[in-house]
């Protein structure tokens, strides 16, 4: 991979549709030294297939709302969309939506990937 960003971009391209991850659990699972934070801006400026919407603070949140330029309630609407459901106050149920991988799946899930045409 050529950076960190594509590691990253790869490992969110593995979360299937109504799962989640946090920025922490992406952050763990990269290759190189990364913080959750680090993660979110990856995900601030992705390339178009990239699930971002898919990664969540820890707490089952949505954090986007707070980057300046972005339009309220979009990832919250994405993920609704996907079937995913929100308390009153606005999080995820992340004992439910949580996506697992270790770093073991990671790497045979990314060969695998990089191995079909």
């Amino acid at each position: 991979m050529s950076s960190a960003w594509e590691e990253v971009y790869e490992i969110v391209r593995l979360i299937p549709p109504r799962r989640v991850m946090s920025y922490g659990q992406v952050a763990a699972l990269c290759s190189r030294p990364l913080t959750p934070r680090a993660v979110g801006w990856a995900m601030h400026d992705c390339p178009s297939d990239v699930p971002w919407h898919r990664v969540v603070n820890a707490g089952g949140g949505c954090s986007t709302d707070r980057v300046a330029g972005n339009q309220p309630g979009r990832q919250q609407g994405r993920l609704e969309a996907e079937g995913i459901d929100f308390s009153d106050v606005g999080r995820l149920d992340m004992n439910r939506y949580r996506f697992e991988l270790d770093v073991d799946d990671v790497v045979e899930l990314l060969v695998d990937t990089e191995a079909t045409p």
